[in-house]
């Protein structure tokens, strides 16, 4: 995989764990590829739509990513693999997750096809 690919999408995953573009609907519009959906660290679905409505919600995530591991799945595809450490501090509580989120280019610009949290201590 090229360094830039590497870098891009590093960039746009990180992005989904700042508060800021997290809950930027026209970000959310561009990086979500049509046919985007979820299994979240709860075990709910979300589809694209119900990903990009997400009411906002005061969170801290560990940045950057930590066990960032990118492979490629073909030259328009790349797998990534990470842990998430996330604090609400309303709710006082730190979650930890393993993610896995599948990237495709399309029409040249990089897009988040699925992604997956499971729960971990």
């Amino acid at each position: 995989m090229h360094p830039d690919d590497v870098t891009l999408l590093t960039a746009l995953e990180e992005s989904l764990w700042r508060p800021s573009t997290r809950f930027d609907r026209d970000h959310l519009a561009r990086v979500y590829a049509d046919d985007f959906d979820e299994f979240g660290r709860s075990g709910r679905h979300w589809s694209r739509e119900a990903s990009i409505e997400a009411q906002a919600e005061a969170f801290e995530a560990v940045l950057p990513l930590p066990h960032l591991r990118i492979r490629a799945v073909g030259s328009d595809a790349a797998l990534l693999t990470y842990r998430s450490e996330t604090t609400y501090p309303e709710e006082g509580v730190t979650l930890i997750a393993n993610r896995s989120s599948l990237w495709q280019r399309v029409d040249g610009e990089w897009r988040l096809r699925f992604h997956q949290g499971t729960p971990t201590h």
